[in-house]
């Protein structure tokens, strides 16, 4: 067997994820207030007192991501990432509470094949489907995903460098107040062709409804 490296843009691949999950997220509220005249002269209402607050605070689904390399079956990791240890390696994130990844990958003769799993915990259903629009927006071609969450989206695109074809599918799912992303690509260094997109889209969206699975199975709010 010939010595094989893996493209630029393979060997790279890790860097987005890392980033994303370096920078973290940061979640800001504050207490509407009211003008003390006004304190003064109208009664408070139920909405108003501090147990409507809380209500409105408990309208959260999701407190925390769950474990994402736990997420995702070991049947599963070995028929997408055939040779990959099922285990997975997690993402080191500046708050794991909000945002955690893991990562498969292995080169097993000449096959390559990539998963990553990502949850996102957002500050409320609003929020969570805002960011889901945008990401969406920036990921255009792909088609819907029904039945898994509020909302779920794939897509496929083919990519090629130094004339080995890598084609990657990402399956975002919206759920309550939380976001799934599953990356799953894959390249064949001696055909140096893609799988196909029928392949990669359906390995795609099988972990999404795995990882949408461990998240509405653990814990809530």
């Amino acid at each position: 067997m010939r010595n094989l490296s893996l493209p630029l843009a393979l060997t790279a691949r890790i860097s987005p994820v890392v980033v994303l999950a370096a920078a973290g997220w940061a979640l800001t509220s504050g207490p509407a207030t009211t003008p003390a005249a006004e304190k003064e002269s109208a009664p408070q209402s139920a909405d108003e007192t501090p147990s409507g607050a809380s209500t409105a605070a408990a309208s959260k689904r999701y407190a925390a991501a769950p474990a994402p390399c736990g997420s995702i079956g070991t049947a599963t990791i070995k028929s997408l990432v055939p040779g990959a240890k099922t285990a997975g390696k997690e993402i080191p994130s500046t708050d794991t509470a909000l945002r955690r990844t893991c990562s498969w990958n292995a080169l097993k003769g000449y096959d390559y094949r990539w998963l990553d799993v990502s949850f996102e915990i957002t500050e409320s259903d609003a929020a969570a489907a805002k960011s889901y629009k945008e990401n969406t927006a920036e990921k255009s071609g792909g088609g819907s995903v029904p039945g898994v969450g509020d909302a779920g989206y794939s897509v496929v695109n083919l990519t090629t460098e130094d004339k080995q074809q890598t084609r990657e599918g990402v399956v975002i799912i919206q759920a309550s107040n939380a976001l799934v992303t599953v990356t799953y690509n894959g390249s064949d260094f001696e055909s140096k062709k893609a799988p196909s997109t029928d392949e990669i889209n359906k390995g795609a969206i099988k972990a999404a409804k795995e990882a949408v699975a461990a998240l509405e199975s653990g814990q809530k709010a």
